[in-house]
């Protein structure tokens, strides 16, 4: 019996739609060196750091893509 209120109470809880829906996440732009070609690129997503050409140029996170090509033209990696 206890179990089964706490199963019904749970599935209550899970019904409102502010627990089962995500938030909509901000918008996040990094900055990507390819170190074969030099070039650095902004990208939406975050960059994978298991490929092999590609690396984080910066450390921070932008909010908008404005931001972050103003960033790449002061990176010295990004310059060379």
């Amino acid at each position: 019996m206890k179990r089964s209120l706490i199963c019904i109470c749970f599935l209550m809880i899970l019904d409102r739609p502010g627990h089962t829906q995500a938030a909509k996440a901000a918008p996040a732009f990094y900055i990507v060196l390819n170190s074969s070609t030099k070039a650095c690129t902004v990208v939406d997503r975050m960059p994978r750091t298991d490929t092999l050409n590609i690396t984080v140029a910066s450390d921070t996170i932008f909010k908008t893509r404005a931001e972050a090509e103003m960033a790449v033209k002061t990176l010295t990696p990004c310059n060379q």
